[in-house]
C-alpha cells in the first residue's frame, strides 16, 4: 500500500495517551485500579494475562465505557466526552469475530467505512485498496463464512484501517492463527507502524507479539500498571550471560567451558550457544578456549534479559503470580 492508499506517516504531536488515576469497577469487582501513564506516539504493547484489565481499558479508550474515577485523554481528546471524535481517530480490531454472515469481504469493509462516516463511493473504493494491501484481493467477493481464520483476522484489520486512522487499537490480533499466519500478521503490524506512521496499541497476553512489534510496553496485572516504558530501558542489562556463534564442532569447547564453571543455557545445531558465566569471567577466555579446541567464534554479544524474563520478574517483584 503506497502513500496514496495509506496517506503519509501520521503526524501526531504531544502525547498519544494520558491516563490519570483511572479506575473502573463492575459492582464490587475492580477491573482497573488507579491506572496512571503517559505514552508517546509509537508502537505500544499492552501486556498482561487474561483478566488483567486490558479489554476494559480498550473500551474506555474507545469511549464505550466511562471510568468509575479518574480521567484521560487520547490525542488530546477527553475520553469521557469525546467518544464520537475518538472513534474517527481510532481503528479498532476486536478479539471476537464480529463478522456479518451473508456479506462479501469488500461489502463488509465498505460497510465499516460508512459506519465511520465515509461517503459510500469512497468507502467502496477504499475497501478494495485496503484489501489489496492486506493480500485479500482474490477473496474480496467471497462470502465471509468461507474465509479461513487467518483471512478473517486480516479482514478485521482491514475494517480498522479503512478510514485511515492515526491510531490502531488491536485486541489479541494473532488469536487463533497458526505460526505462519501469526508471522504474517505481525509483519503487517510492524510495517503499519514503521512505514505508515500508525500508532499502535497492541493488547495481548503473548509476549512474543509485543517483542516483535512494539518498542514500548505497559504491563498490566489485576487491573494495575506494574511497569511501563521502553522495552530496552526496562530490560535488565546482564553482564554474566552471553550469546556465542560458533563455527566447527563445538562439543569439546562446550565441555571445556563447563569445566571452567560456565553454565550452558542453550545450544543448537546451527552453532548458536547461550551461556551464563561465573563471577570475574574475562571474555577473552572464550577465544582462548575456542582456539585450543579448534573452533571459531564468529559472534559474541551480551545476552540481556528478554521480555518474558522481564514480565515474570515484574510479577514476582509485586508478590508473585498468585496475587
Amino acid at each position: 500500500m503506497g502513500p496514496s492508499t495509506m496517506g503519509g506517516p501520521a503526524e501526531i504531536t504531544g502525547w498519544l495517551l494520558e491516563l490519570e488515576h483511572v479506575s473502573r469497577a463492575y459492582g464490587s469487582f475492580q477491573a482497573l485500579k488507579d491506572v496512571t501513564c503517559q505514552l508517546a506516539p509509537g508502537r505500544v504493547g499492552l501486556l498482561g494475562p487474561n483478566g488483567a484489565g486490558k479489554s476494559t481499558l480498550l473500551k474506555i479508550l474507545l469511549g464505550l465505557l466511562t471510568p468509575t474515577s479518574g480521567q484521560g485523554r487520547l490525542l488530546g481528546h477527553d475520553l469521557a466526552t469525546s467518544g464520537a471524535i475518538l472513534r474517527r481517530l481510532i481503528g479498532y480490531m476486536p478479539e471476537a469475530d464480529a463478522l456479518v454472515p451473508g456479506l462479501r469481504g469488500a461489502e463488509y469493509v465498505a460497510l465499516a467505512g460508512e459506519l465511520y462516516g465515509m461517503p459510500r463511493r469512497e468507502a467502496a473504493r477504499r475497501a478494495h485498496e485496503v484489501l489489496t494491501y492486506l493480500e485479500l484481493e482474490e477473496a474480496r467477493y467471497r462470502l465471509l463464512e468461507e474465509y479461513s481464520t487467518g483471512m478473517k483476522q486480516r479482514l478485521k484489520l482491514a475494517q480498522a484501517l479503512i478510514h485511515d486512522p492515526p491510531v490502531l487499537l488491536l485486541d489479541e490480533p494473532t488469536s487463533g492463527l497458526d505460526p505462519s499466519g501469526r508471522d504474517a500478521m505481525l509483519r503487517l503490524l510492524l510495517a503499519l507502524g514503521r512505514d505508515h506512521g500508525k500508532s499502535i496499541l497492541l493488547s495481548t497476553h503473548l509476549l512474543g507479539d509485543v517483542e516483535r512489534v512494539c518498542d514500548t510496553v505497559v504491563i498490566l496485572h489485576h487491573g494495575e500498571v506494574l511497569k511501563q516504558g521502553s522495552v530496552q530501558s526496562l530490560r535488565t542489562r546482564r553482564h554474566d550471560r552471553y550469546r556465542l556463534q560458533i563455527e566447527g564442532n563445538p562439543q569439546a569447547f562446550l565441555d571445556e567451558l563447563t569445566l571452567e564453571g560456565v553454565q550452558i543455557l542453550h545450544d543448537n545445531e546451527r552453532g548458536e550457544v547461550r551461556v551464563a558465566t561465573p563471577p570475574n569471567w574475562i571474555t577473552r577466555t572464550f577465544f582462548l578456549l575456542a582456539e585450543n579446541k579448534g573452533v571459531l567464534i564468529r559472534g559474541l554479544q551480551q545476552d540481556d534479559e528478554d521480555l518474558e524474563e522481564l514480565f515474570h520478574r515484574v510479577l514476582e517483584e509485586r508478590g508473585g503470580h498468585g496475587r
